[in-house]
């Protein structure tokens, strides 16, 4: 079977809030070289709920600003507030050639193929393997299968704070209770109680 060749795509923004009355929107920005991403004539893929009329579809950059520090864009198309609105929460990607991009690639971004597979190490022992890769608005969620089932790890530098592709791992410092079920409190408060009484006879 032939494997399928459709380009790889990066996440690379998210349309906040619209600016102004001039369909321009304000961008929460997923790369490092904006400048370099969002210029005139980039066209995106976006991420929209189903219901969204703007499902299914791209939308074409036109032009970049810098509002108190804030990037905002406008696109072809999106010619005032009403139509701005209606992008809101919207995610953006864009398709890329990845033979291109590993000359000049971004620190700290992978392509969810790259992800997908790798040995989860905790403490230098395997937990799992990367199942799948949610992208929500807020922050991204490595969905770790283990012997217990699947864990979703929010993929952020605190938690995940190593990716070495050619090891083929990923390592993890999980909080207290990520990966395993924490006592109840009611029933550690007990152990420790008889703990106490063997002690005192």
């Amino acid at each position: 079977m032939a494997r399928d060749k459709r380009p790889q795509q990066l996440r690379v923004g998210r349309l906040t809030k619209a600016h102004g009355l001039k369909g321009a929107i304000k961008l929460e920005l997923y790369t490092d070289d904006p400048e370099r991403r969002f210029v005139p004539g980039a066209e995106f893929s976006l991420q929209v709920p189903a219901e969204s009329p703007w499902h299914g579809k791209h939308l074409v950059f036109r032009e970049l600003r810098w509002y108190n520090q804030q990037p905002v864009g406008f696109f072809d198309g999106v010619d005032d507030r009403t139509a701005a609105e209606t992008l809101v929460k919207a995610i953006l990607w864009v398709d890329v050639d990845e033979a291109a991009e590993s000359a000049d690639a971004e620190p700290d971004a992978w392509y969810d193929h790259q992800l997908v597979g790798l040995a989860v190490l905790r403490d230098g022992v395997r937990v799992g393997e990367v199942a799948h890769v949610d992208h929500l608005p807020a922050q991204d969620l490595l969905i770790v299968k283990t012997a217990s089932g699947e864990v979703m790890v929010p993929f952020v530098a605190a938690i995940v704070p190593e990716v070495d592709l050619e090891a083929g791992t990923l390592t993890v410092t999980p909080p207290a209770g990520l990966f395993e079920e924490l006592p109840d409190e009611a029933a550690q408060g007990d152990a420790e109680a008889s703990a106490a009484g063997d002690d005192a006879d």
